[in-house]
């Protein structure tokens, strides 16, 4: 299998395959080796704080850590699985209610641990001009479960 169907094979998975990430409209806007964009539209039922109005941490928290992990899953080779060990996360604003959007990359990719850097951004609604805003960045650890290397094929294995 070449690395574009591979790519695109996670691509749709991240986005359909998941449940969770189906359920919130999650869009992998863009996949490559190594590194990811994903995108969560907004919704009412993510807003943790009214009076302010702010999106829940939370939520923020779930994106960075789907796009981590998208990231190592596109760094792996095809049957290889990820999970979270370690997600730390830096909010640097607060969190509009629009549209997010994550970017992800692998900083280091070993035998059994991946690591990628993540940024947050929104479109400010109190200024269209502003264009991309960074409100959050994360650093995250995720344990990589290597495939028997004699399959060498797309696997998803319900555990």
């Amino acid at each position: 299998m070449g690395d574009d169907s591979y790519l695109a094979q996670i691509q749709h998975f991240m986005q359909v395959g998941i449940p969770f990430n189906k359920f919130l409209g999650l869009e992998a806007v863009e996949v490559s080796k190594g590194y990811a964009v994903l995108r969560l539209p907004f919704r009412e039922e993510f807003v943790g704080d009214p009076t302010r109005p702010a999106l829940h941490g939370g939520t923020i928290s779930m994106l960075v850590d789907t796009a981590g992990g998208a990231a190592v899953f596109t760094a792996g080779d095809p049957g290889d699985t990820c999970s979270t060990i370690d997600l730390r996360i830096d909010y640097l604003r607060r969190g509009e209610l629009t549209d997010l959007i994550a970017e992800a990359r692998v900083v280091r990719l070993g035998n059994r641990v991946g690591v990628a850097r993540i940024q947050v951004f929104q479109d400010s609604i109190e200024d269209p001009d502003a264009g991309r805003r960074l409100i959050a960045e994360a650093t995250a650890v995720y344990n990589l479960r290597r495939a028997h290397e004699a399959t060498g094929q797309f696997v998803l294995e319900r555990r």
